[in-house]
């Protein structure tokens, strides 16, 4: 298991632009954010005991190492931009229209 070591918190800018902070450890988020718990539900089990912060959205896995918390603002937009983008499809090529649907193999056989 790896220990998530960088934790990431995303907000918005003024200008409306992502705005993204790494520290490494979770005492710098503590000055500007308060503990209410610690997560002990998380499927992730590298990210269970790690802290919950009022007015973030988190902890989220991000890599290997990055824990992510993000503004309610910013964890709405990107919950709905996800959302909305759909996988492309993936077409078959299409046989000739003359080609026959079923090809017939021809084998061989031995004369004695």
């Amino acid at each position: 298991m790896a220990k998530k070591d960088v934790f990431r918190v995303v907000t918005r800018a003024q200008d409306g632009s992502l705005k993204i902070r790494d520290f490494h450890s979770a005492e710098v988020i503590l000055n500007t954010h308060s503990q209410t718990g610690i997560d002990d539900s998380s499927t992730d089990l590298d990210l269970r005991g790690m802290p919950i912060f009022k007015g973030l959205i988190g902890p989220i896995p991000e890599g290997k190492n990055i824990v992510r918390y993000e503004s309610p603002e910013v964890f709405e937009a990107m919950t709905k931009e996800w959302a909305t983008n759909k996988p492309r499809r993936r077409r078959r090529a299409k046989a000739p229209v003359d080609a026959p649907a079923v090809s017939e193999w021809v084998v061989p056989t031995q004369t004695s």
